[in-house]
């Protein structure tokens, strides 16, 4: 508030002395000066009042919105890596240490006879081949969907997002060029082991499974899944720019051990050895009152395999195992066939990496989880057997969220030496053997009395086979029947078209098997993943272990388990499921195209991402990556 001052002036006053009527007189002298003096100070006025307040001023204009913030990386990420032509399956996903992703094109259409800029050749017969000039041990975290074909010549040709699909062989490919390293009989061609006739001409190839012999250069096997079926192993060598060249071809020689039967899936172990899985068995262990005998002379039923070891009668107990390729880089590599793993439809086996623990799937209806333990690292010659017992969690049947609590229940203990001899006990047997209403083979009876503990097998009259009517109890129904006995022992038998096996080796070791320089905060856990075709049948009938819901039965999906102390599995829960849509023309359930169809058989990247291949209802089924990354 202002204030005012009063300031008082002082005067100097001069008197001057004036005169009369007289002369002036003269000046006086000068005064002296006057002296300013400064008045005293005035007090401070009063303070003013206040000031009424002024109006609100009026509200400032809202910001604009932000932009919206990129997608988090909670949620999985499913991609399409490559679609296979029309008719065909995606087999034999192999990724090599390299960053090499080979895969297969089993049994193509007839009618795709277009072909592409890389390769000149159509896609009508059974295809080997490898996305070339991309390493997929070094991808970047996002990848680009391949698209769905819809043109005639995308829906005949394989059509990939990273790199270009080479053909490396197809089925009668022999190679002429290479002279006495070519293949005379024809990739994928299977003879009779005494006839030497010609039997099939294979368009299925399935397992690839690389051994490496140093940089850019190794052996591809690949397994060929037909009745009769087999094993080819082309030397192969790659360029500078990645393409690759066959540099020796041949066909495995399996007559050894009387040829092989639907070699599906498979795995390379640990010491480098390729496992072939045979996928092919029959139900020896029928009730002659309700479906016929395998030597029944009306059994017209035997796929095959009696061509193959014509013009004897094939053992069934001789097929149905996991077959190890010993000296696989030699000039005659050697087939051995473990019967210690049991017999059933082998989709795939996997080695963990302590070399004694193997983990193998049953590809069929009411099948079996199991897992054999070597007694001595890497020798899977003798060992004992488990199936998987499941239970599954309480109130709950959504495929995508239900998980299952494992615990493993012993079968049997055995050697291959012992089970051969079992096996041996089968040979010679035709139909001329055949007595209607009896059986020459193990019956159910049998394996019941074995999973009783019986003292001996029952009498034929008692339901027992001929041959074993009365012998001593033995453990050949655990390796010969492992099925039925893994079932009537108490382990689950309820998958339906359980599929590949996966680990990736060297996460497994760091967070298994104690690899000192990975600092313990550093290491995660490692999973097996299980591929699963679809969840029908004798998964959604409301019995038993596993009743889930049928909303996507057709479909399948993946599974994982996490690998305990001692490559254990206690736990096994869902990872990604198909997914259906409702068809607007029939009203029918189908698998969505941007969805999992029917998962054949999945591999582990180093990174964590797993690489899933399609055997499914889609036009053209499909190679996908998936990212569990918020699991």
């Amino acid at each position: 508030m202002n204030k005012f001052k009063l300031s008082a002036i002082a005067v100097s006053l001069i008197i001057g002395l004036s005169a009369c009527d007289g002369d002036n007189g003269s000046d006086g002298a000068a005064g002296a000066d006057g002296v300013s003096i400064e008045g005293p100070a005035g007090t401070d006025g009063l303070n003013g009042t206040d000031g009424i307040n002024g109006a609100d001023g009026t509200d400032g204009a809202n910001g604009i919105d932000g932009a919206d913030g990129m997608n988090g990386q909670s949620a999985p990420v499913l991609t399409r890596l490559a679609t296979v032509p029309t008719g065909a399956e995606v087999t034999g996903a192999y990724l090599t240490d390299e960053g090499d992703l080979f895969f297969n094109v089993q049994h193509p259409s007839d009618a795709n006879t277009l072909t592409d800029s890389v390769n000149n050749k159509p896609y009508n017969k059974g295809t080997i081949g490898v996305l070339r000039g991309v390493n997929f041990n070094n991808l970047p975290k996002t990848i680009v969907n391949s698209p769905v074909p819809e043109t005639a010549e995308e829906r005949q040709v394989v059509v990939s997002a990273l790199g270009e699909y080479q053909i490396i062989g197809q089925t009668n490919d022999t190679f002429a060029e290479l002279g006495d390293k070519g293949l005379a009989g024809g990739l994928g061609v299977h003879y009779g082991i005494i006839s030497g006739d010609k039997i099939i001409e294979n368009n299925a190839p399935d397992f690839n499974g690389y051994v490496s012999t140093g940089a850019g250069e190794g052996y591809l096997f690949t397994n060929w899944e037909s009745y009769p079926g087999g094993v080819s192993r082309m030397k192969i060598e790659k360029g500078e720019q990645g393409d690759w060249s066959v540099a020796e071809a041949m066909m495995v020689n399996f007559d050894s051990v009387g040829g092989t039967a639907a070699n599906c899936f498979g795995s390379v172990s640990p010491w480098g050895t390729p496992l072939s899985s045979e996928e092919w068995i029959v139900n020896s262990t029928v009730n002659s009152t309700t479906h016929a005998s395998w030597n029944d002379p009306a059994n017209t039923n035997t796929d095959g395999i009696e061509a193959l070891t014509a013009p004897d009668f094939p053992n069934p107990y001789r097929y149905g195992y996991t077959i190890e390729i010993t000296d696989p880089t030699s000039a005659a590599p050697v087939p051995v066939r473990h019967y210690t793993i049991g017999r059933y439809e082998h989709e795939n086996s996997t080695v963990m990496p302590d070399r004694k623990t193997v983990y193998s799937s049953q590809d069929d209806t009411g099948g079996v989880l199991f897992k054999f333990v070597a007694d001595a690292p890497e020798d899977l010659s003798s060992g004992t057997l488990y199936g998987a017992k499941l239970v599954q969690d309480a109130g709950s049947n959504e495929p995508a969220t239900t998980g299952f609590d494992v615990t493993w229940v012993e079968l049997a203990s055995g050697n291959n030496a012992t089970i051969a001899a079992w096996i041996s006990e089968y040979d010679g047997i035709d139909t001329s053997d055949y007595v209607d209403g009896k059986s020459s083979y193990m019956t159910m009876a049998d394996v019941q009395a074995w999973a009783d503990g019986d003292a001996t097998y029952p009498t034929v009259e008692n339901g027992g086979s001929a041959v074993t009517a009365g012998q001593p109890m033995d453990d050949r129904a655990a390796f010969l029947e492992s099925r039925q006995a893994a079932n009537m022992k108490g382990a689950t038998a309820e998958w339906r078209k359980l599929e590949g096996i996966s680990i990736n080796h060297d996460r497994a070791l760091e967070a298994v098997g104690g690899v000192e320089s990975i600092a313990e905060e550093d290491v995660k856990a490692a999973y097996l993943y299980m591929g699963i075709a679809d969840l029908d049948n004798t998964m959604i009938d409301d019995e038993g272990d596993i009743q889930l819901s049928s909303r996507v039965k057709d479909c399948g999906g993946v599974y994982r388990a996490k690998l305990e102390e001692n490559y254990d599995l206690a736990r096994i829960e869902p990872v990604v499921m198909g997914g259906t849509y409702r068809s607007s023309l029939t009203g029918a359930l189908r698998c969505d195209v941007d969805q999992l169809s029917q998962p054949d058989n999945v591999i582990v990247m180093r990174d964590g991402r797993i690489i899933i291949g399609e055997d499914g209802f889609q036009e053209n089924n499909t190679l996908w990556m998936y990212d569990p990354k918020s699991l």
